[in-house]
Formats: C-alpha cells, sequence, structure tokens
C-alpha cells in the first residue's frame, strides 16, 4: 500500500463526506429553520425527541419524505461514487475500504460545520454498495427480520443488519482488511447513534407500548422501517 495514496484518501474521503446535503436541503427549503439538532413530536407521549446533528432523516420529518428520500440517496452517492472508483483503480488494495470509513466519518462529524453532522446510515450503504452489494442486501434484509420477528424490537432490527455486516464479511471474503472495515463502519455509525439510543430506550422504559407497530409509529427510525417491512410482508402487530 502507497502511504502517500493512502493519506490522500483518508483526507479526501473525510471531507467528501462533510459534504451536507441535509443542510443544502435545509437552507434552500427551510432557510428561516434551524434543522440542526431538531425536536420531533413523540405522537402518543406528546413528548420531543431531538434529532441528534442533521442528516436525511431530520430533513423527512421536516420537509418530507421526499426531501428526506433524495437527501439520503445524495449521502449514499457521495460514499458510492470514490469507494467503487477506488475498487476500480486499485482492486487489489484496501483503499476502498478506507475511504468508505472517512466518508462516515466526514459525514457524521465534519470539520467545517463543527462536526456536527449526521449518523452515517445512508453513507454506510453507499460505500457497501460499491464493496459488497449482495452483502448490503442480504445483511439489511435478516437483520430487520431478526429484530422484527424474533426479537420484536425496531431497534435491533435498526441495528442488526450492521451487526450481520462482521461475520458476513469474513464469511464472503476472507480478508482481515473486510473484517477490520465491517467493525470500524460499526463503530462509527453507534457513536453517532448514542443520543438517539438513550432516547429511546428512556421513552420505552417510560411509557410501555401496546405492540411493536404502535412503537415504531412513534419514532422516526421506525416509522422508516415500518414501511419497508410492510412492502417485504413481514407482518408486524
Amino acid at each position: 500500500m502507497n502511504f502517500i495514496i493512502l493519506i490522500f484518501v483518508i483526507i479526501f474521503s473525510y471531507f467528501i463526506g462533510g459534504i451536507s446535503f441535509s443542510r443544502i436541503a435545509a437552507q434552500k427549503y427551510s432557510p428561516a429553520e434551524d434543522l440542526v439538532d431538531s425536536k420531533v413530536k413523540i405522537a402518543s407521549t406528546n413528548e420531543e425527541f431531538t434529532l441528534s446533528g442533521i442528516s436525511a432523516t431530520t430533513i423527512g420529518n421536516k420537509l418530507g419524505e421526499k426531501a428526506g428520500c433524495l437527501v439520503g440517496l445524495l449521502d449514499m452517492a457521495k460514499a458510492f461514487l470514490p469507494v467503487i472508483a477506488l475498487r476500480l483503480f486499485f482492486p487489489q488494495q484496501p483503499y476502498s475500504l478506507v475511504a468508505a470509513i472517512m466518508v462516515m466519518v466526514g459525514h457524521n462529524w465534519p470539520l467545517i460545520y463543527g462536526f456536527k453532522g449526521g449518523h452515517g446510515y445512508s453513507t454506510l450503504y453507499g460505500g457497501l454498495l460499491a464493496i459488497d452489494p449482495i452483502g448490503a442486501i442480504a445483511t439489511s434484509i435478516v437483520g430487520m427480520g431478526i429484530g422484527l420477528v424474533v426479537f420484536k424490537d425496531f431497534m435491533i432490527a435498526y441495528l442488526a443488519g450492521m451487526w450481520l455486516l462482521i461475520p458476513w464479511m469474513w464469511l464472503r471474503w476472507h480478508d482481515s482488511w473486510y473484517v477490520i472495515y465491517a467493525v470500524l463502519v460499526n463503530v462509527v455509525f453507534m457513536l453517532a447513534m448514542i443520543p438517539e439510543i438513550k432516547q429511546v430506550s428512556a421513552q420505552l422504559k417510560a411509557h410501555e407500548k401496546p405492540n411493536l407497530r404502535a412503537t415504531m409509529q412513534d419514532w422516526p427510525m421506525g416509522r422508516g422501517m415500518l414501511k419497508m417491512a410492510e412492502k417485504m410482508k413481514i407482518r408486524i402487530d
């Protein structure tokens, strides 16, 4: 591995990740409102949930699902394009894996915005689609199924697909670089998700919901996953 190329990939990928399509959308369509750390009402309790930083989820909740979807796709693209380019030009080197990680880091903690970014869900899957599209689909579907059907917990369903990347990468590639990549993207994502995980855990302990569907409808992450589950014919009670 060439050290100069590696340093370039790290720096370039970090700043590509720091391009905030969420902020661009917010400035264009809601310039008077600060959407960083915005508040969302929890329907069943009328309490507030803070969407830390700013992300496609924030835009979807504040400006509508179409806007949120567009921002999510753009976030995926900013990871997919540099990663696929590096895989094509340096197929025998792990530069693409480094780029996928650093785009997430830049997205979650952008220097230009005072280290206030998103959570990296879209950028993770954008990079993963370039690295292993079968793995991206398989782990997300199986993880969702395990969380919703076995554990009946939408947070496990939301996170399990990423956890499954670790054994998947070993079984699929038998290469320690891919396992390191899977571990690091999990660490980067979980660190960014800590505020949300704490809030969801506290709310669920304080207000027991009658069923999984009602719980998922309360939370921004849960509502998106509920729609995906319904399209996949996964029964949610």
